[in-house]
């Protein structure tokens, strides 16, 4: 019954931006206080004359996305925006059967069993493996027993953590440690070192081959979105900020691994779940983003929820021209209704009051922002044809004024007949 109640509270994500609360609580004031989790990162915030520029610039760019024919329109990934989701919310509606016997990925780190397909143990991968670079990349049924996740991964024989063995490897000492070594063997893979215990990382010596190799194998880049989420899972949450920034410095400011700006963006930070991180980190790479209008991480132009649309023309809209021929037919249906009886004058100054108003509306370049104001005058159309016996034309569908025009011609034709 319980995990009814709870999967009917859950609501599964359908968008990129319900996925997505890193700009939620966005204001001046938390930007002030951004800067305190991300102080470690040594990331230069811009300064207001900078962050009025980017307005302006996104502003225009958004404004002049649909003229601008030959630039691509990138598009936010929903396949990656919903599975960091769940990564970060804890994989609601997850099922967790398993019994305390079955803890593999804890024994695997205690070295009581090893790793299966290849018989491995861990132990023999911290000592022997370290600084081979041929097995590192070329054998792919490692990495899922040293950063173990609550999710599948390619190696099946690999099993998911679990929220009871996250405790007890978060409460063994000896398998934190060994975990600590694995990340610092697959640093020195990319190329990296760990410089302390707070997770700060820098060049190595080799950073020259291995970034070169890190640019070219991009599917190490799922292999970095992996390691991330396990520093999370077991502990180490605080690690992941430093390792992103720096990738995403030799991305977009050193250009040292250009390829891999689009995964450090879509992947590397939404896998932190500290938004305020999140977005200290966003808006350092905005800064070196090229080319800057293709920049699709920032905060969202959105309307607030249940706002309403309202059909009011712009200040700064200029007002549409009539065309020549919404001009003559109006003209012919006042001179038709000027011959009409004496008894029907009052009905003949509303027409032209009327027909006035609709020549200056009766372009079609002008009904995207006039819609409700002709729907008002098909109202009083509805009115006037009921006082003269035409109670019919009231009950039509609401339209636009000016494609009634040759139909209310005919009808003031067809009464000055008779």
């Amino acid at each position: 019954m319980g995990n009814l109640v709870g999967s009917l509270r859950y609501r599964e994500p359908s968008t990129v931006e319900e996925c997505d609360s890193t700009w939620e609580t966005d204001s001046e004031s938390e930007e002030l206080q951004e800067q305190q989790p991300g102080d470690h990162l040594n990331i230069t915030e811009p300064s207001n004359e900078a962050d009025s520029k980017e307005g302006d610039q996104e502003n225009a760019n958004i404004q002049n996305n649909d003229t601008r024919e030959s630039a691509p329109k990138l598009k936010r990934s929903f396949y990656a925006a919903k599975d960091l989701y769940k990564y970060r919310h804890s994989y609601p509606n997850s099922k967790e059967h398993r019994q305390p016997s079955e803890y593999r990925n804890l024994r695997f780190y205690l070295n009581t069993i090893p790793l299966i397909p290849d018989g491995i143990y861990v132990e023999e991968i911290l000592t022997k493996w370290k600084g081979d670079y041929e097995q590192l990349e070329h054998n792919h049924t490692y990495i899922q027993w040293l950063f173990p996740l609550r999710e599948q991964g390619l190696n099946f024989y690999a099993q998911e953590l679990t929220q009871d063995e996250i405790k007890e490897f978060q409460g063994t000492r000896e398998a934190k440690r060994r975990f600590l070594v694995a990340y610092t063997v697959m640093l020195d893979f990319f190329g990296l070192k760990l410089l302390d215990k707070n997770g700060n990382v820098a060049r190595a010596a080799n950073w020259q081959d291995r970034f070169q190799h890190l640019n070219e194998s991009q599917h190490n880049y799922l292999r970095i979105t992996r390691i991330l989420k396990s520093l999370g899972e077991l502990g180490f949450e605080s690690f992941k900020a430093p390792l992103v920034k720096l990738l995403l410095e030799e991305a977009l400011v050193e250009e040292t691994m250009p390829n891999m700006k689009h995964s450090a963006l879509e992947y590397f930070v939404y896998t932190i779940r500290n938004r305020k991180e999140r977005r200290v980190l966003l808006r350092f790479a905005q800064l070196h983003y090229q080319p800057p209008e293709h920049f699709i991480w920032g905060p969202l132009k959105k309307r607030k929820p249940g706002a309403k649309m309202y059909c009011t023309r712009e200040k700064n809209t200029a007002r549409a021209k009539p065309t020549r021929e919404a001009v003559a037919k109006n003209t012919a249906s006042l001179h038709a209704s000027g011959d009409s009886s004496t008894g029907r004058t009052e009905n003949n100054r509303s027409d032209k009051t009327e027909n006035e108003n609709r020549a200056k509306t009766a372009s079609p370049a002008s009904t995207d922002g006039q819609v409700c104001k002709t729907e008002e005058k098909s109202v009083s159309e509805g009115e006037r044809a009921s006082k003269n016996g035409r109670a019919s034309v009231a009950n039509k569908p609401k339209q636009a004024s000016f494609k009634k025009k040759p139909e209310q011609g005919g009808k003031v034709e067809k009464q000055n007949q008779k």
